[in-house]
């Protein structure tokens, strides 16, 4: 931003930026596809997608009037969301569901935004977010994972010049939506080797007397068609 006063600020949060152009949407999108494929990348920026997939439940419990008491992050890149009110119903069966969906969906909303020209919005709108993860994060290694993330967020849109604002705001909402299918895909993996018993899919199976297969689909198809939608969005703007 060239200007940091508060006028200036909202200007550049509210308006509507230019399109960095297709070179740069393709670009990013390949280098979004480098940080999902490689399983030596995907350890470290699957971490992202663990602040979204937590970041999910706690945001559904809280709309659903559960109890948020906690969000825990590990080195591993598993998470953890604590949250208390009635075993079964449907604000139970709307936070189990929101883990696995919420990184393809947020990605989806960030495509949208930035189909309308809205990159800054966009990067302030992550920051936000992730201020609020923070508040809920419950032990150091998740508070430092989403106080980085969401400083490179503020360093960017506070300092970054409108070229790099924009390659990184389509760099991000490319992983959000790749990043959303693989670790559906690993689910599924694991559950035919007859690990993750605990998994979403299956107390969401448990919770609905349906198949938790049935749910693992169901992630898949709201992945797959986010990123179909999503691409097509900030590709054809």
């Amino acid at each position: 931003m060239q200007s940091h006063s508060v006028s200036a600020v909202w200007s550049q949060v509210t308006g509507v930026q230019a399109d960095p152009g297709h070179t740069i949407v393709w670009a990013t999108a390949a280098a979004a596809l480098l940080a999902v494929a490689p399983n030596a990348l995907w350890h470290y920026t699957r971490n992202v997608v663990t602040i979204a997939h937590e970041g999910g439940h706690g945001l559904v419990a809280v709309l659903t009037r559960r109890r948020l008491h906690g969000i825990r992050l590990h080195s591993d890149t598993s998470g953890l969301t604590v949250s208390s009110g009635k075993p079964h119903g449907p604000g139970m069966v709307l936070t189990a569901a929101a883990g696995y969906t919420a990184p393809s969906l947020l990605g989806l909303g960030g495509a949208w935004l930035l189909s309308a020209g809205h990159i800054t919005a966009l990067l302030w709108a992550v920051v936000v977010l992730l201020l609020a993860v923070l508040v809920m994060v419950r032990n150091a290694y998740g508070a430092l994972t989403v106080l980085l993330t969401g400083a490179l967020c503020f360093a960017v849109s506070w300092f970054g010049s409108a070229q790099v604002q924009g390659a990184f705001a389509y760099l991000s909402v490319w992983f959000l939506l790749l990043a959303g299918v693989r670790p559906v895909v690993e689910l599924q993996h694991k559950r035919r080797r007859g690990g993750a018993p605990g998994s979403d899919a299956d107390q969401l199976g448990r919770l609905t007397g349906t198949p938790a297969l049935l749910w693992v689909a169901l992630f898949l198809v709201v992945a797959l068609a986010a990123v179909a939608t999503g691409g097509r969005w900030m590709l054809t703007r």
